[in-house]
């Protein structure tokens, strides 16, 4: 199955690329939320568990695969068991299991131990009917039991089938083919330094009202001296729409504006390699052959940032089509990017002016080197 994929990158929601180098994971704190979309999160010490019975569809529908067909199958084996016994006991009652003249009409017609009590439960509740037992007008109980199966067996139906309906249509399962690349960048971008990444959708079917929400999840001190292990920061994605909405045909690279206001204003090239910081993103839309609102998430560490990189592009025309290359999805190449950061920039100007004075500061060092270099001649 491996060889059918391509060895540059990988049909899943995480794109990487082969070629990308890599680095060497230092020692940081647990990941809040894994490159596959999984959170890195224990709920341990839960003492009110019962919570969990009040919502029996949704926990249903969070358990195994395994776990959901063993309680589907005993739904189906302990109702027939329980009605079984009560149709068994009104026989027994009514004295349906004695041998009894041609005179005598029993509750229920051939009915003569617990396994022929026991196929008429079956029969019943799945409305089979063979045609060999059925109910007669003798017995009161057993039409009122025949009508309290019936609904039980209704519940039992609808709850069993839906909670399989909602596990084979989970909307995680299109978030599969939700990708996002391996890694993230940090460039200049229109003279403005820009963290980016790029995201695509492997389907011609489209995700709808698509929206991408960024957050910085880091550890925080309040003026109060609080410590907040988790906090998690929104930061703003420029889209010139206004909004986080995407139109999401071809892979897009999604760009953050490092800004006054953004968490990531005062990060360097430096800061970058010495920092725990996790950048998570969360892709969200409805899925448009189902209508159902699916979800795709990853992070990137500090290591998995990459300082002075711009991706590479991915669409070309191709007679009269857009094609996309998904080979060069994850694909960067190193550009001229300042290592300081975002602050240092503004202070000295802007980008413009910080070309100038970087200028300015390399011609008199090489001023002072020909200098010097004279000196030493004479």
């Amino acid at each position: 199955i491996l060889r059918l994929i391509p060895e540059d990158y990988l049909l899943t929601r995480l794109a990487e690329d082969v070629l990308q180098p890599k680095f060497k994971t230092k020692s940081r704190k647990a990941r809040f939320v894994a490159k596959n979309g999984t959170c890195n999160v224990a709920h341990t010490n839960i003492r009110e568990q019962g919570r969990f019975l009040l919502d029996v569809f949704t926990t249903l529908v969070d358990l195994k695969w395994l776990h959901t067909l063993l309680i589907f199958t005993m739904s189906f084996l302990c109702s027939w068991l329980l009605f079984g016994m009560i149709w068994w006991l009104i026989a027994f009652a009514h004295g349906d299991l004695d041998q009894k003249g041609d005179d005598f009409v029993p509750c229920v017609t051939d009915i003569h131990s617990f396994s022929s009590a026991f196929l008429f439960s079956i029969e019943v509740q799945v409305t089979i009917g063979f045609g060999g037992r059925m109910i007669t007008e003798e017995c009161v109980s057993a039409i009122v039991i025949l009508i309290i199966q019936n609904i039980v067996g209704l519940v039992i139906n609808a709850i069993m089938l839906g909670c399989i309906f909602m596990k084979t249509a989970q909307a995680n399962r299109r978030a599969e083919t939700l990708i996002f690349s391996k890694h993230a960048v940090i460039t200049v971008r229109n003279n403005k330094l820009c963290f980016m990444f790029r995201l695509g959708d492997l389907r011609k079917s489209m995700i709808i009202s698509a929206t991408v929400h960024v957050q910085v999840v880091r550890k925080t001190v309040t003026n109060e001296g609080e410590i907040v292990p988790l906090d998690q920061i929104d930061i703003q994605i420029d889209n010139p729409v206004g909004t986080n909405s995407i139109f999401l045909v071809s892979p897009l690279i999604i760009s953050h504006v490092i800004d006054k206001n953004s968490p990531l204003y005062d990060l360097s090239a430096a800061d970058l390699q010495h920092r725990d910081i996790e950048v998570v993103v969360i892709l969200e839309g409805v899925v448009e052959t189902t209508g159902i609102t699916t979800q795709a998430r990853t992070s990137y560490l500090s290591e998995e940032i990459l300082w002075g990189h711009r991706f590479v592009p991915t669409v070309s025309e191709e007679d009269g089509m857009y094609a996309v290359d998904y080979s060069k999805f994850g694909n960067t190449v190193k550009v001229a990017t300042p290592s300081c950061s975002a602050r240092a920039l503004d202070d000295a100007g802007g980008l413009e002016s910080f070309k100038l004075q970087e200028c300015s500061s390399r011609g008199a060092s090489v001023k002072r080197r020909i200098r010097h270099q004279h000196t030493k001649e004479l």
